[in-house]
């Protein structure tokens, strides 16, 4: 069985996000959405909540699931018996850090292979860092994310 990790802080969850998870699934037996802790990032929703609206999006991608972790995300990927790590694309710019990161998870794992896939068109412009900025102005983003993370972050946003 081929077991792939997707990580990311997930803060939150956009349509970009869901088209590299659906070409992953279409690729791999198994399908874990790594979610990072990640404190020092000041995440705008908790990992229980990231957890939440991650979960509430996957009955159409039954060899997936959501799992929060924290450390490394080579010790992670060992520990659920990952091959591969998938990681989205949106620019050129993307591309420096993910090849650093690649680069050093192959030094600390060279057994797990790292697989980098362009973002659907349309969704190269979009970061959840952009969607939780334009939201917090009153922006809507609902084209951006899923229903339930569009109210999610209506709600964030009212209790600022």
């Amino acid at each position: 069985m081929k077991v792939c990790i997707y990580p990311g802080t997930f803060d939150p969850i956009t349509h970009g996000h869901l088209d590299v998870l659906e070409r992953a699934c279409r690729i791999f037996d198994r399908v874990i959405i790594a979610i990072a802790e990640n404190r020092g990032k000041d995440p705008f929703f908790s990992a229980e909540k990231r957890l939440q609206l991650v979960n509430e999006n996957l009955e159409r991608f039954p060899t997936a699931k959501a799992m929060v972790f924290q450390g490394l995300l080579i010790d992670f990927a060992k520990e659920q018996g990952a091959s591969v790590i998938i990681r989205g694309l949106r620019a050129v710019s993307d591309f420096e850090f993910e090849f650093q990161m690649a680069n050093m998870n192959r030094h600390l794992g060279p057994d797990i292979e790292t697989i980098l896939v362009m973002t659907k068109e349309g969704y190269n412009y979009t970061s959840s860092t952009l969607v939780k900025q334009v939201a917090e102005y009153g922006a809507d983003v609902s084209e951006f994310v899923p229903e339930n993370v569009y109210q999610a972050l209506k709600e964030r946003v009212a209790n600022l």
